[in-house]
């Protein structure tokens, strides 16, 4: 790996997933490294399955999940973050975007829960998918972080 560290990070709009990047954002300045903030996009199971068709224009999940991710960095790092950050809005499942993505990066940063799963399990299904399976290492930030906190590891 050369240069800056790449940071990549796991954005859903969900709380669990705007403190991952609150996280990596403050190391990402420890370390003089880079932020990829990812959403990722797919059709729903039932998508132009008999009924009628909506247009692409008027539901697009790529485009709410950059409107979302968009919202998510505006709102957790502001006008200036400090650092490099790079919005991406990938195709495919959250746990198979993340991976690609993370190939040559320093370190991969998801929230211990999204979105979607049951609300008492201690890690949803993609921070557990992208542990057993990242090619780098893996932070999962746990419900409760706040700005600063990562000079504490």
């Amino acid at each position: 790996m050369t240069g800056k560290p790449r940071i990549v990070v796991g954005v859903d709009g969900s709380p669990a997933s705007e403190q991952a990047l609150r996280w990596a954002v403050d190391y990402a300045k420890a370390v003089g490294g880079t932020v990829d903030a990812v959403a990722a996009w797919e059709y729903p199971a039932f998508y132009g399955w008999g009924g009628t068709a909506v247009p692409a224009d008027v539901y697009s999940p790529e485009g709410l999940a950059g409107k979302t991710l968009s919202e998510s960095v505006a709102k957790v790092v502001g006008q200036d973050a400090g650092v490099p950050i790079r919005e991406s809005v990938v195709p495919g499942n959250a746990a198979g975007a993340l991976l690609q993505v993370a190939k040559g990066a320093a370190l991969l940063v998801v929230g211990s829960r999204g979105l979607g799963g049951f609300s008492g399990v201690l890690l949803g299904s993609v921070s557990r998918h992208v542990t057993e399976h990242a090619p780098c290492p893996v932070v999962v930030v746990r419900e409760g972080y706040v700005e600063g906190g990562a000079h504490s590891l």
